[in-house]
C-alpha cells in the first residue's frame, strides 16, 4: 500500500481553472465512491480557492491511474492534463506535511490551511473514507503543523497592511477612547475597521461616495456610525484619528483645504495615496502610509520566510517517523493474520485437553495462558524480523512466504 497525492493549486493552475475544479460536498462524496469501486478505499479531499486536491491509499500503479481518471472525469469541461501534479511515497506525505503547515500558502506561514485540512479529514472520516494509515499521516502532518505554530510563531508575523497599519497607529498613536473617521467602504476600509473595533470605548463613523456603501458595513459592525461622503470634512475636525482607503485617483484630503486644531493620526491604506505627504510636517501630526507599511510586511514576510526554514528540520524529522511507521504498517495485515493463526491454535489446543482433563477453573485459566504465552514466544523473534524488513520487494516476498508456511 503506498500514500499518493494528487491534485493542482495556485502554483501551477490559474484562478479560472481552479474555480472550474472545486469540489462541493456532494462531489467529493461521489470522488470517494468511484474510487472505492477501483480498490481505493481511503481518500481524502482538500479543496479551498487555492488548491483542488487528492490524497488516497492505493495498491498498484493501476489504481494511480483510475485515481487520475476519476479526477479528472469530475470535471469534464476542464483540460487537466498540465497543471496535474502526481506524487507517491515519502514525497506525497512531505507535501501533506508542508501543506498543513502553511508553507505551500499563498500567504507563506498561515493558519488557515491547517482548519481546512482538519475539515477535510472529519469529512473523509464521517463519510467512512478514512482508515487507519491515513488517518495517522493526515494528524502527524497535523500535530507536527501546530508544534510549529506554538513554537516558531511564524503567524505572528502579519502581512496584511490593513492589519499592520492599525497596530502601528496604536503602537504610535493610541486608538482606545479615540473618535476615528473612516473614508472608503471597500473591502480595505471593512478589514481596517474590523482590526479597529478590537479597541476600547472608540466612536467611529464611516463615509463613502456610493452612501449606501457605507450604510451596508453597519450591517457586520452595528455601532459604525455612517455619514454621506460630502459631511467628511465637518467630522474630521471632531476626530483624532482618520483611516483612508478609497480608490480615488486623486487626493482625498489636500493641506491647503484643512488645518487640524490639535493632535490628529492619518492612516492612509490607499495607493495611490489619499492623504498629502505635507502633513507629516505638521508638529501635532501622525503620518502613516503605504510606504512605511509595505516595508514592515516585506520585513514579516523575510521573517516569516525564515522561520518556516527553521522549523523544516522539524518538519523533516517527524515526516521520517511516519515515513518509518507507514512502510511498517504494511506488515500489519500479515503479522495480524499469524497473530490470528496463533489464536486459533491455541483455542483448538485448549479445547481438545479441557475434554481429555478433569481441570478445575484455576487449571483451566492457567493452561490457556500457557498455551498461548508458548505460542506468543515462538512468533516473537518472526514478528519483529517482518517489522524490521527495509524494501518492499522484501515484503512482497515474505507476505507471500509466511502464508505459504502458515496457510493465511
Amino acid at each position: 500500500m503506498q500514500f499518493g497525492f494528487l491534485g493542482i493549486n495556485y502554483k501551477n493552475a490559474q484562478l479560472d481553472i481552479r474555480d472550474k475544479t472545486s469540489f462541493t460536498d456532494a462531489m467529493k462524496l461521489e470522488f470517494f465512491q468511484k474510487a472505492e469501486r477501483v480498490g481505493v478505499e481511503q481518500c481524502m479531499v482538500l479543496s479551498t480557492c487555492n488548491r483542488s486536491e487528492v490524497y488516497y491509499l492505493y495498491g498498484s500503479g493501476q489504481q494511480q491511474m483510475q485515481v487520475q481518471e476519476i479526477y479528472e472525469n469530475m470535471f469534464p469541461d476542464v483540460e487537466l492534463g498540465e497543471y496535474l501534479v502526481r506524487l507517491s511515497g515519502k514525497e506525497a506525505i512531505g507535501y501533506l506535511f508542508r501543506i498543513a503547515a502553511g508553507m505551500e500558502s499563498l500567504v507563506l506561514g498561515e493558519d488557515q490551511i491547517l482548519g481546512q485540512v482538519k475539515e477535510a479529514l472529519d469529512y473523509s472520516r464521517t463519510m467512512g473514507y478514512s482508515g487507519k494509515e491515513l488517518n495517522k499521516v493526515v494528524r502527524d502532518a497535523i500535530t507536527c503543523a501546530k508544534q510549529i505554530k506554538t513554537e516558531w510563531k511564524v503567524s505572528e508575523k502579519p502581512l496584511s497592511v490593513s492589519y499592520i497599519g492599525v497596530r502601528k497607529l496604536e503602537e504610535d498613536y493610541g486608538i482606545d477612547g479615540k473618535r476615528i473617521l473612516v473614508i472608503g467602504s471597500g473591502k480595505t476600509a471593512s478589514l481596517a475597521l474590523k482590526y479597529i473595533y478590537e479597541y476600547k470605548e472608540i466612536h467611529v463613523t464611516a463615509c463613502s461616495r456610493t452612501y449606501s456603501h457605507a450604510k451596508k458595513l453597519r450591517e457586520e459592525f452595528p455601532e459604525l456610525e455612517a455619514v454621506p461622503y460630502g459631511d467628511w470634512r465637518k467630522v474630521i475636525g471632531q476626530c483624532e484619528i482618520v483611516v483612508s482607503a478609497t480608490a480615488s485617483p486623486h487626493l482625498i484630503v489636500r493641506r491647503e483645504d484643512f488645518s487640524p486644531t490639535g493632535p490628529l493620526a492619518f492612516l492612509d491604506l490607499a495607493a495611490p495615496r489619499d492623504i498629502d505627504t505635507a502633513f507629516a510636517s505638521e508638529p501635532n501630526v501622525t503620518l502613516i502610509n503605504l510606504d512605511t507599511l509595505q516595508e514592515i510586511a516585506a520585513k514579516n514576510q523575510k521573517e516569516r520566510e525564515h522561520l518556516l526554514e527553521e522549523s523544516g528540520k522539524l518538519v523533516e524529522s517527524k515526516l521520517q517517523e511516519t515515513v518509518d511507521w507507514f512502510f511498517q504498517s504494511r506488515m500489519d495485515a500479515t503479522i495480524e493474520s499469524l497473530q490470528h493463526r496463533c489464536n486459533e491454535i491455541v483455542a483448538d489446543g485448549y479445547s481438545y485437553l479441557n475434554r481429555k482433563m478433569e481441570l478445575t477453573p484455576r487449571e483451566q485459566k492457567l493452561l490457556k495462558k500457557v498455551l498461548n504465552a508458548s505460542l506468543q514466544r515462538l512468533l516473537r523473534e518472526p514478528i519483529r524480523e517482518l517489522k524490521k524488513l527495509d524494501s518492499e520487494e522484501k515484503q512482497e516476498e515474505y507476505k507471500k512466504l509466511v502464508g505459504q508456511l502458515f496457510q493465511i
